[in-house]
């Protein structure tokens, strides 16, 4: 079934005045001279949660593992915040999100012992989005899932460089319908599916359908998943399929967060067991699938550049408690490197090896330099992010540093913070009372060996760094709540 077939006859003209265009000024707009670019981005899956980068997951991606034997997976890739609409601002602008005070998700309020920083709670529409950048050059553009980057129609994909947007809207989960399951009652969803359709599939046909139509132009896909955030759903059959396997899993599941992190006591998930989230994992792994699959069968798949990353670190200490990141610690909500470090995967034909793998730092702000570069499309206006074809051809970049900031009390309990990462060593300074932890993530993955005291030296350089970059990006920070006197301020 084709769902957007009323949306056909916008996207031809488009073609049609972009191939005029092209002919009159001697610019080509064909798909064999300009790579097309398929983008997935899981909600709220963790760096632990594929086989590429965990063999003993206990959730089953063929798809993506074989998209990872057939690139390039990075090891040390990250998301620029530890929760979803501040990294897809990054992902789609190539901009830190400080810089418009885009630092939680638009817009959680939460409040600790201190009133959080200001936040904002959309990307305004003057920003120039990676579908504006490409469509500027004849690409055609698309989007399906998750927006969550503006609180109305205005600052909806459709407003911000997509020919096609199948279910952007404010939400940060399907929160209407039936969630995962149709009817979905999505107002961005024209045609609703029949009964007990399965999102991440629908997404996945409609993904395709786009495809179809539009393999002989260049193309960008964007495939944001809803899944697998919450609300925990999953398919009858891959959930009973997972309940048998689970009972195969005898390690203990939970324990006491100050085991791991020393903060406020709260539960953590230590052992990936969860049927249900395995079965959205699996479905959304099928969904991938689809989309490689359709590539391949259209002839697409050798100009094609595929990227797959994540928004934000696995759910690993609230809303159920899904996932285990470890032997990362934290999650979702935490600066440390459970919340933050990403599945990072991109197949580039030509230039990516197979099977390859890259330790080089990179970031969701480099998505809209490095397809730009791809397109040979020069980037103009101020950006964060960096072109990273080099690392995607084996070899270093040119990068000193990566920065965070989260003025905020996570929904998951992470604490406000920035965090500075430098070669092998993070910088890790709590905004609640200024405190710093030093970490060599090469020799602590888990971030369990402070050496703040140790390298005195190292630590206050790099707070240093931390710090000047705070004033480049005009950070704010937390805010007096009349109760807990002032908080810390750099």
């Amino acid at each position: 079934m084709k769902y957007y077939t009323n949306r056909t006859y916008g996207i031809v003209a488009s073609s049609l005045i972009a191939a005029f265009f092209g002919l009159l000024f001697g610019v080509s707009t064909s798909a064999h001279e300009l790579p097309n670019v398929v983008v997935f981005l899981v909600d709220d899956l963790g760096y632990m949660d594929i086989g590429a980068n965990n063999p003993d997951s206990f959730y089953e991606t063929p798809n993506i593992d074989n998209l990872a034997e057939s690139g390039m997976c990075f090891t040390d890739g990250y998301a620029a915040n530890p929760v979803c609409s501040p990294t897809r601002y990054s992902l789609m602008t190539g901009k830190y999100p400080t810089r418009v005070k885009a630092t939680n998700f638009f817009s959680g309020k939460r409040k600790g012992r201190f009133a959080p920083a200001p936040l904002t709670d959309r990307m305004e529409i003057e920003e120039i989005t990676l579908a504006e950048v490409l469509k500027g050059s004849g690409y055609m553009t698309f989007f399906a899932g998750k927006w969550h980057l503006g609180p109305t129609k205005e600052f909806y994909p459709q407003n911000q460089g997509f020919d096609v947007n199948i279910g952007g809207n404010h939400n940060g989960g399907p929160r209407t319908g039936n969630g995962y399951f149709a009817p979905f009652e999505n107002p961005e969803i024209e045609v609703e599916s029949p009964e007990g359709d399965h999102l991440p599939d629908r997404l996945a046909r409609e993904t395709c359908a786009f495809i179809r139509e539009n393999k002989d132009k260049p193309f960008l896909a964007y495939l944001s998943f809803y899944s697998v955030h919450t609300p925990l759903m999953g398919r009858p059959d891959l959930v009973e399929k997972y309940e048998k396997k689970a009972m195969e899993v005898t390690a203990v599941e939970f324990a006491e967060e100050e085991q791991v992190f020393g903060d406020t006591p709260r539960m953590v998930r230590i052992a990936q067991k969860h049927a249900v989230y395995a079965a959205m994992v699996e479905a959304m792994d099928l969904a991938v699938g689809k989309v490689l699959d359709e590539l391949e069968a259209l002839g697409l798949a050798d100009n094609t550049i595929i990227v797959f990353t994540s928004d934000n670190g696995g759910l690993s200490t609230s809303e159920g408690l899904p996932t285990s990141n470890l032997p990362l610690r934290g999650g979702k909500g935490w600066l440390y490197e459970g919340g933050i470090r990403e599945p990072w995967i991109v197949r580039y034909p030509g230039t990516t090896k197979p099977g390859s793998k890259s330790s080089e730092l990179i970031c969701s702000i480099d998505l809209l330099p490095t397809i730009a570069a791809a397109a040979d499309i020069p980037i103009e206006h101020p950006i964060d992010g960096v072109d990273i074809t080099p690392a995607l051809k084996g070899e270093k970049l040119d990068r000193e540093a990566l920065y965070w900031h989260y003025p905020h009390y996570s929904n998951q309990g992470g604490i406000p913070g920035g965090a500075v990462r430098i070669g092998d060593y993070k910088l890790f300074e709590r905004y609640e009372d200024g405190r710093v932890h030093l970490y060599n993530l090469k020799e602590d993955i888990g971030e369990q060996n402070d050496l703040s005291e140790s390298m005195p030296e190292k630590t206050a350089a790099m707070r240093a760094k931390l710090h000047a970059w705070y004033k480049e990006v005009n950070a704010e920070f937390l805010q007096e709540n009349g109760e807990s006197g002032s908080p810390w301020r750099p």
